[in-house]
């Protein structure tokens, strides 16, 4: 398959879900080099701090805890700041990529804690374990799984973090419906996102590179509390924590070949109207007790 499909929204989840896993992949095996990040406008692709729009979110103990999950990161964001974590929960990270929220989290759980981390794609596991081992980590495990079929029992997590996953798969609905299962009564959900503030142009969803970007599989603020509600949680919430210009659209698509851009595809008119209309969130929900 082609890096841009005629629409994406007419793929199997299965064919999202591989596209999606080979552009991580690449991510996972590039982690040592230079890197191109999901949510990354800053076009050169530099670790975070630099180019990623998670860099101004995490302090001095991320690299504490592991500079080179650090460095690995894809995120938009630090959910760990989010969730408010307590020494002695349960933590599971859906899409924990190179593991940097999963070892924050453990850390800030404490040894009577635990936090599990939760990937699809082979490269990243590895890649997450040995962060783990060398920051000496041990109340921490990855497990290799989707995020539409959690390996976990029943109300078995206190608090559901993820960093700019849950955008990417192709039916958002099983997600959050695991996702509830498996937090117990009272648990958090508190991930960080990507959400659209206005519905995306048709055309835009047509550009596979920008599905796996994080862009075109976004979910309107309004349907994800929607969503959030429909799965049984309450008190959902969406808080904006920044809206994307046009610039920021260009750099983030930058590392598109130009050879994959379909001739009838006007990006020019596309990022136009997407100005404006693509944030980063903090997005919140609870289990009811």
């Amino acid at each position: 398959m082609s890096a841009v499909d005629s629409d994406p929204t007419r793929l199997t989840p299965d064919e999202l879900r591989e596209a999606v896993r080979d552009r991580y992949a690449a991510a996972a095996r590039q982690a040592t080099a230079t890197l191109t990040a999901c949510c990354s406008p800053g076009g050169g692709g530099s670790a975070v701090g630099a180019g990623s729009l998670a860099g101004d979110l995490y302090d001095e103990e991320a690299a504490e805890a592991s500079p080179s999950a650090l460095a690995a990161s894809l995120g938009c964001g630090n959910p760990t700041a989010l969730a408010d974590l307590r020494p002695g929960e349960t933590v599971l990270d859906l899409g924990s990529g190179g593991g940097l929220d999963v070892l924050l989290s453990a850390r800030r759980v404490g040894p009577t804690g635990r936090a599990y981390g939760l990937d699809m794609t082979p490269e990243m596991l590895e890649l997450a374990r040995r962060n783990q081992r060398e920051a000496g980590v041990e109340n921490a495990e990855f497990l290799a799984g989707t995020i539409e079929h959690i390996p976990l029992p029943d109300a078995s997590v206190d608090v559901i973090i993820s960093n700019c996953v849950i955008n990417l798969a192709a039916d958002k609905a099983p997600v959050l419906a695991e996702a509830h299962r498996v937090l117990a009564p009272g648990g958090r959900f508190a991930v960080s996102d990507i959400v659209l503030l206005r519905p995306l142009p048709e055309p835009a969803r047509r550009a596979m590179r920008l599905w796996t970007g994080c862009v075109a599989g976004a979910l309107l603020d309004t349907d994800y509390v929607a969503l959030l509600q429909d799965a049984g949680f309450v008190d959902a919430d969406v808080e904006v924590t920044r809206t994307f210009a046009r610039q920021d659209l260009v750099d983030l698509a930058a590392d598109l070949d130009p050879a994959d851009i379909p001739a009838d595809l006007d990006v020019e008119a596309i990022l136009d109207a997407m100005d404006g209309a693509v944030a980063s969130a903090f997005v919140r929900a609870i289990k009811p007790a």
